[in-house]
């Protein structure tokens, strides 16, 4: 059973026709910070992240429980009169509609903004693509892995001899969710001035582009192309994995002239910290390989848990590389509560990240894990649209819903 809704979008109702990551994890955003979130699905099968994810347990995704949490499911065939009828009534009583279909679907369903706003004038429209709603790209299809690609993403990860790397996560889709929720949360702060809705047109490419620092002025104005360049930071030492008697490896970010001073002092050489190959930033950065090389010579004296007792100590930013296992393990996320575990129905105890960031007086919370296909259609049809037990009965028979 979902528990009450609190957080600072908890008189904000979302409807969520998108499927896969991109629109669902924006839903999952607003919904943790307290929105109504109503998720739109196929009667058949449902948003195919129900299926989906690297593992199963038990033939149940591991995926679906997080990017649904918090969120109501309704099912509705949009491809039929019938299910968009339906869609625009649900829409007619929202703040916010999500949806990542290629440019033109809703068009065709007679669910363009145009038409929706007649409907509701204070509607905001989330779209989610890969290409953006216009540009001669916008009809191809586009997932996050395209637009990593073409965001110059992939092009700088991974190992300089090998071909370009994913990160291990589908971190396009995730930061077109990202600008999307932060999109959506400005349009209706416009809203309460200018009493309309607007449209908030994410695409994946310049989601990820978003990220990419300046990359773009290195290239036209000083000619630089950035590369792939594997767990280094080029010119920018010391930072880097360094290994540990006990085989381990442990992140080292020193960089800046204070810290490279204490990690000299730490090592016993503070000539280092002053000498003319790493006095300066710029020394550090024309001999990083070397650099890194001194500092691997040190770190591998001893194992990965009193160096780091001893950087930490210094106040030289240092830690592990974590596993799931590590974060499960460690007093910093337990005290701070970075992992929460809801109970389900069939899997037990379920542990997910936390919401971020915390807001000190109108907190998010994690309410409920992802619910069963339609699981809320007496609910919501019924509280929202006036459905009754016979109606249900018919648009079931009817393959509406």
């Amino acid at each position: 059973m979902t528990a009450t809704r609190s957080g600072p979008l908890s008189d904000v109702r979302v409807i969520e026709a998108g499927t896969l990551i991109a629109g669902p994890f924006c839903g999952q955003l607003l919904a943790d910070f307290g929105a109504e979130v109503i998720k739109v699905e196929d009667p058949g099968a449902g948003d195919p992240m129900r299926q989906w994810g690297q593992v199963k347990h038990e033939g149940k995704s591991l995926s679906w429980p997080v990017i649904a949490r918090n969120k109501k499911s309704v099912t509705a065939n949009l491809r039929i009169a019938e299910g968009q009828r339906i869609l625009r009534e649900l829409v007619a009583g929202a703040d916010v509609f999500v949806e990542n279909f290629r440019p033109g679907t809703l068009e065709r369903w007679g669910l363009s903004y145009d038409e929706l706003q007649e409907i509701n004038p204070r509607l905001v429209l989330v779209r989610v693509t890969g290409y953006g709603q216009d540009g001669p790209y916008a009809s191809r299809a586009g997932f996050g892995a395209i637009g990593e690609a073409m965001g110059g993403m992939r092009h700088v990860t991974g190992e300089p001899d090998r071909p370009p790397s994913r990160v291990g996560v589908s971190v396009g889709d995730s930061l077109a969710a990202t600008f999307s929720a932060l999109g959506a949360v400005m349009a209706l702060h416009a809203r309460n001035r200018t009493g309309r809705g607007q449209v908030v047109d994410t695409a994946i490419y310049e989601a990820v582009l978003a990220f990419m620092e300046s990359m773009l002025p290195e290239w036209e104005i000083a000619g630089y192309q950035r590369e792939r360049t594997g767990s280094v930071l080029p010119r920018i030492a010391p930072s880097n994995a360094y290994p540990t008697a006990d085989g381990a490896e442990i992140i080292i970010g020193a960089n800046r002239d204070t810290v490279f001073t204490r990690l000299c002092e730490l090592m016993g050489e503070p000539e280092l910290a002053t000498g003319e190959r790493y006095g300066t930033h710029d020394a550090r950065g024309e001999n990083q390989v070397e650099l890194d090389e001194l500092i691997a010579a040190w770190t591998r004296g001893f194992d990965a848990a009193d160096v780091l007792d001893k950087l930490h100590e210094a106040g030289v930013p240092a830690g592990r590389v974590y596993t799931a296992a590590d974060m499960t393990a460690d007093p910093h996320f337990a005290a701070r509560q970075a992992i929460v575990r809801l109970m389900h129905p069939e899997l037990g105890e379920f542990p997910m990240q936390n919401v971020v960031p915390r807001l000190s007086d109108t907190p998010g919370e994690v309410r409920s894990l992802g619910p069963e296909l339609g699981e809320h259609n007496a609910e919501i049809y019924g509280r929202l649209l006036g459905a009754d037990e016979e109606q249900l009965r018919c648009w079931r028979a009817d393959n509406v819903i």
